[in-house]
C-alpha cells in the first residue's frame, strides 16, 4: 500500500502553515485554507511562479493566492474571457477570425475579420453564446504539446497569426490550453473553468465591440463603459501604421527582423513619428496667428517620452518660425513643508496642490502680456523655492511648452484664458500583439522604458522600479487618466520595433530581482513576454529617438 507523503506549505495570504497531501491542487488547498478574500481567487503564485489552481503539489512551497482584483488577477481573467469569447465566436461564425486589438475604456476593443461591421445583433449573439458557455463550466485544461503537433492543429484551424509567433520562437514542447477541443496558446495563467467567467458585457463601438471587464472596485459589476474618441483614433491611426511597415504581430515583427529589415523598420517608424509631430506643430502656428495661442501644455503618465516629445515638437516649432521656451513645472512646487501628504502619511508630490497654481498662473499671465519675469527654480535636497535672477520674456513669436503630469487638468491653469492653450496628452499607446487574441499592454511597454531608465540615469535597480510601480500606477489613476480626453490632441510615442530593442537592456536588469521577492513574480513574468520578441540592436536608432530618452545616446540634453 503506497504512503501518501504529507506536504508542508506556507500561505503568505494569512501566515499559515499546513501540511497536505502530496499532489493536491492548488484549489484544494485554498478550500483547507478556508481564505477570507474581497475577491474571488483566479489563481496563485507557487514560490513566485504564476500557476492555474488546477496545479497538484509535490514539493514543499510558499503560497500567495490571487484575487481577480489585483492586476494579476485581471491579466488572468482577461486572458480567460479572449479564450471564451474566441469559442464564442467559433461556435457562431466560423469563417470569422476574432482580433482582440487594444484597451478601451477600461475594456478591450475588438473586431471579426472577415465579417464585416459588427452590430448590436451579433454582438448580442456572441453575449449569450458567452453566457451559455460560462453555465457549462467547462474545464480550461493545461497541457504541453509538440511543437510539431501544435504546428498541424494550427494549420488546420488557419491561425496565421500563431504561426507566425510560435515559428520565429521554435521549442520541442509548447505549453496550450484546452476549451472543449478548442486549443488556445496564451501568455499566462487562466482560470481553472468558464464557470468563473461570470462578470463581463459586450458593447458595439467603431465597427468592432468593446469586451468590457469586472469593476475593480466591485468585481461583481462591469466597468462602466467610457468613451474615449480621441483616444481610440490614436488607436486607429496606429492600425494605418501597421498596415504601412507591415507589421500586424510579434510573429510579423520577428518574421522582419530575421530577414534583416529591422533598419528600414526604425527608418519608417521614426519617420512617422516626426510627421506627426511636424502636423501638430502646423495646428500650433494656426492657433497662434488666429486665436494667440501661447503656451503648449504637455501631459502624460510615466515614461511616456515627454521630455523628448516636446524638445522635438520645439524643433518643428522654429522650422515655423515660433520661438519656444520651456518652463518646468517641478519649479512651482510648494516648499515641502506645505506638500500634501497621501493616505499613508506619504508626502504626495504628484497632487495638484503639490503645485503653487496661484504664482504659476500669475507668472503665465504676466509671460503672455509681454513683461519679463523672473522665473522660480526648485531645490530638491531641501525642498524651498528660490529665484536667482534667471528671467523669462516672451517675444510676439514666443510661445511656451510646459511639461509636468498635470497639465491636461483645469484646476492647473483656472486662471489662463483657454484661447492661450493648445494641450497635448502622450503616451506610449502600443497597439502590437502577441498575436490575435494577446494583446500587448501600454502599461507594460512603458514599464520597460522604466526599468532601463531608472537604471541608467537614477541608479535604482529593478527591484527598486518594480516595487514602486503600484504607487506611479495609483498616481496616473488619479491624476493622469481622467483628464486625457480634455487635450487637443494625443500623440503616440510608441514605437512597434521598440520592445525588441528594450529586451537586450532590461533583461539582465530583470534576471538580477531576488527570486525570494513579490517583485520576482513579476520579473519573471516580464522575462517570459520578453522571449517572445527577436532582438533589435539599437545602433541605427537616431540620436533623436523618443527612446534614446530611456536607454541613452540622445543628442537632446535633459
Amino acid at each position: 500500500m503506497t504512503t501518501v507523503k504529507p506536504i508542508q506549505i506556507y500561505c503568505e495570504n494569512n501566515g499559515t502553515t499546513l501540511y497536505v497531501d502530496e499532489g493536491a491542487t492548488l484549489g484544494q488547498v485554498l478550500e483547507m485554507l478556508a481564505l477570507r478574500t474581497e475577491s474571488p481567487v483566479v489563481a496563485c503564485f507557487a514560490d513566485n511562479r504564476m500557476k492555474e489552481l488546477s496545479t497538484r503539489i509535490y514539493s514543499p512551497k510558499s503560497l500567495r493566492y490571487v484575487e481577480l482584483t489585483s492586476p494579476d488577477g485581471m491579466r488572468v481573467y482577461a486572458r480567460s474571457l479572449f479564450f471564451l469569447l474566441h469559442k464564442a465566436v467559433l461556435d457562431l461564425y466560423p469563417e470569422a477570425r476574432l482580433r482582440v486589438m487594444y484597451t478601451a475604456g477600461r475594456g478591450y476593443y475588438c473586431e471579426l475579420d472577415g465579417a464585416g461591421s459588427v452590430g448590436a445583433e451579433q454582438v448580442e449573439a456572441i453575449r449569450k453564446r458567452m453566457r451559455a458557455l460560462v453555465e457549462l463550466n467547462l474545464p480550461i485544461v493545461r497541457e504541453k504539446l509538440l511543437f510539431s503537433d501544435l504546428e498541424k492543429i494550427y494549420r488546420e484551424f488557419n491561425y496565421a497569426d500563431k504561426l507566425a509567433l510560435l515559428g520565429t520562437r521554435p521549442q520541442c514542447f509548447v505549453t496550450v490550453y484546452n476549451l472543449a477541443g478548442l486549443p488556445g496558446y496564451f501568455y499566462g495563467a487562466m482560470v481553472v473553468s468558464t464557470g468563473f467567467l461570470t462578470v463581463f458585457d459586450l458593447q458595439a463601438f467603431g465597427g468592432g465591440f468593446v469586451l468590457r471587464m469586472p469593476r475593480r472596485d466591485d468585481c461583481s459589476k462591469v466597468e462602466p463603459m467610457r468613451l474615449e474618441p480621441k483616444l481610440f483614433s490614436v488607436f486607429q491611426q496606429n492600425k494605418e501604421w501597421a498596415d504601412i511597415l507591415r507589421i500586424s504581430n510579434v510573429g510579423s515583427l520577428n518574421s522582419r527582423v530575421l530577414e534583416g529589415e529591422a533598419s528600414e523598420m526604425i527608418k519608417v517608424g521614426e519617420a512617422l513619428q516626426e510627421k506627426t509631430l511636424a502636423q501638430i506643430a502646423d495646428t500650433i502656428l494656426e492657433r497662434h496667428n488666429k486665436n494667440g495661442a501661447k503656451t503648449v501644455l504637455v501631459a502624460g503618465p510615466s515614461s511616456s517620452g515627454k521630455t523628448t516629445m516636446s524638445k522635438r515638437l520645439s524643433i518643428q516649432l522654429r522650422v515655423l518660425g515660433l520661438e519656444p521656451q520651456t518652463v518646468s513645472l517641478d519649479n512651482y512646487f510648494v516648499d515641502r513643508e506645505k506638500t500634501p501628504r497621501d493616505e499613508n502619511g506619504d508626502y504626495d508630490f504628484e497632487a495638484l496642490e503639490a503645485v503653487d497654481v496661484e504664482t504659476f498662473n500669475a507668472d503665465l499671465n504676466r509671460l503672455f502680456a509681454g513683461e519679463q519675469v523672473e522665473m522660480p527654480k526648485f531645490r530638491f535636497t531641501d525642498g524651498k523655492r528660490y529665484y536667482d535672477g534667471t528671467t523669462l520674456q516672451l517675444g510676439e513669436r514666443g510661445i511656451l511648452i510646459v511639461e509636468g503630469i498635470h497639465g491636461l487638468n483645469p484646476g492647473l491653469t483656472p486662471h489662463v484664458e483657454e484661447h492661450l492653450k493648445y494641450k497635448i496628452y502622450a503616451s506610449a499607446l502600443t497597439t502590437l500583439s502577441l498575436d490575435n487574441m494577446s494583446v500587448i499592454s501600454t502599461t507594460d511597454n512603458r514599464l520597460l522604458r522604466r526599468i532601463v531608465r531608472d537604471s541608467k540615469y537614477r541608479g535604482r535597480s529593478a527591484y527598486d522600479t518594480l516595487r514602486g510601480w503600484a504607487s506611479v500606477r495609483r498616481g496616473e489613476d488619479k491624476y493622469i487618466f481622467p483628464y486625457q480626453e480634455q487635450a487637443d490632441v494625443m500623440v503616440n510615442t510608441a514605437l512597434f520595433f521598440e520592445i525588441s530593442i528594450l529586451k537586450q537592456h532590461a533583461q539582465p536588469l530583470l534576471a538580477r530581482v531576488p527570486a525570494n521577492t513579490p517583485e520576482y513574480a513579476e520579473a519573471l513574468r516580464l522575462l517570459k513576454f520578453l522571449d517572445h520578441f527577436v532582438e533589435i540592436s539599437d545602433q541605427e536608432l537616431p540620436p533623436t529617438s523618443i527612446l534614446r530618452e530611456f536607454l541613452g545616446g540622445s543628442s537632446f540634453h535633459y
